[in-house]
């Protein structure tokens, strides 16, 4: 699929079949996520598969998200700042975040490519995640990700974005020459309908 195409169907799923997600597929999308950014060049990422439904069942419930519990196949990424920390002292910590963020953000494209349905979430107590995965306390949970393939439901079509124009300022926050310069462009600029 092309770059844009993916990048506007990608949507938070919280409803899937419980068709079986392929290996191959996620450990391809993974692969890619582990791609970069990274500061440094300097990769602090790790990715922890939990597909042992009891287990998924006690992070929904962690969660507070019991749909959670519908996928088959949990990714949940993880990061190590000590190595930056050592680099960079605190801005360390900023980038290890970035670089989640960039690989998060891969992750989903990569997913929504291959056919799969995913959600970012980051609400979960982080000692009960690391203690029920053994995680060791100095990691840092950036992210659980469920996957599967969506089970579609009315009403449950993408949300709409913000417009390009309510968000893009020249020059300094909140310029009051945006609107002028984007409606003097906006005919340039057609981008595909969603």
């Amino acid at each position: 699929m092309e770059f844009d195409k993916v990048v506007r169907k990608r949507k938070s799923s919280n409803q899937f079949s419980g068709k079986k997600v392929s290996w191959k597929d996620v450990l391809e999308a993974i692969d890619l996520a582990n791609q970069g950014p990274f500061a440094g060049n300097h990769n602090n990422l790790h990715f922890l598969i939990v597909e042992e439904l009891n287990t998924i069942k006690d992070l929904a419930n962690c969660c507070e998200q019991s749909w959670i519990s519908n996928s088959n196949i949990l990714i949940v990424v993880c990061s190590d700042d000590t190595h930056l920390e050592d680099l960079y002292g605190e801005r360390g910590r900023i980038y290890s975040r970035q670089q989640a963020g960039a690989a998060i953000q891969t992750l989903l494209l990569a997913l929504t490519d291959l056919g799969i349905s995913s959600c970012w979430v980051g609400a979960y107590t982080d000692e009960f995640v690391k203690q029920k995965l053994k995680i060791p306390q100095h990691i840092n949970i950036e992210a659980i990700i469920p996957v599967g393939y969506e089970k579609k439901m009315p009403g449950d079509e993408k949300k709409k974005k913000k417009e390009l124009e309510s968000v893009l300022y020249w020059e300094e926050w909140k310029n009051s020459r945006r609107a002028t310069l984007f409606e003097e462009s906006k005919e340039d600029y057609n981008p595909p309908s969603q």
